[in-house]
């Protein structure tokens, strides 16, 4: 979605400045159309997590890969969130807030309602058994 509304920007914004004429502008929206679904397939692609036995463990990135260790002995809590278009698309969003961190310092996007409920419920389990082997 985000491409499209660069692309239209772009576009419209090329076919007003450009002395080349209009055409320029759809051949902008083209090329960024283009590459923002390619990029959102490739992140797609890319995007993978499990849930082992004593950490959450996830790897992203296309241009820039991230590897994050979530210790089950650090989380706080765990949301399930729902937004506008994941609704219209029947996907949610789980996230993970860690002691020590600002905001959440994990997101798993693209899942199904149930999935991420479950996921919820099966960390909040796994954080509160580490709790109780690491309490003082």
């Amino acid at each position: 979605m985000s491409a499209a509304v660069l692309g239209v920007v772009a576009a419209v914004a090329f076919s007003v400045v450009s002395p080349g004429g209009a055409w320029i502008g759809g051949v902008v929206f083209g090329l960024v159309f283009v590459i923002g679904v390619v990029f959102s397939l490739l992140r797609y692609r890319i995007w993978m997590y499990q849930v082992r036995e004593d950490s959450l463990y996830l790897r992203r990135g296309v241009l820039t890969r991230v590897n994050t260790v979530a210790p089950y002995v650090r989380i706080q809590h765990v949301d399930t969130r729902r937004g506008p278009v994941e609704r219209v698309f029947g996907l949610a969003t789980t996230v993970v807030y860690t002691a020590g961190s600002r905001g959440a310092d994990v997101s798993i996007p693209g899942l199904t309602p149930e999935r991420a409920d479950d996921l919820q419920a099966r960390l909040k389990h796994l954080a509160i058994a580490a709790e109780g082997e690491d309490a003082v």
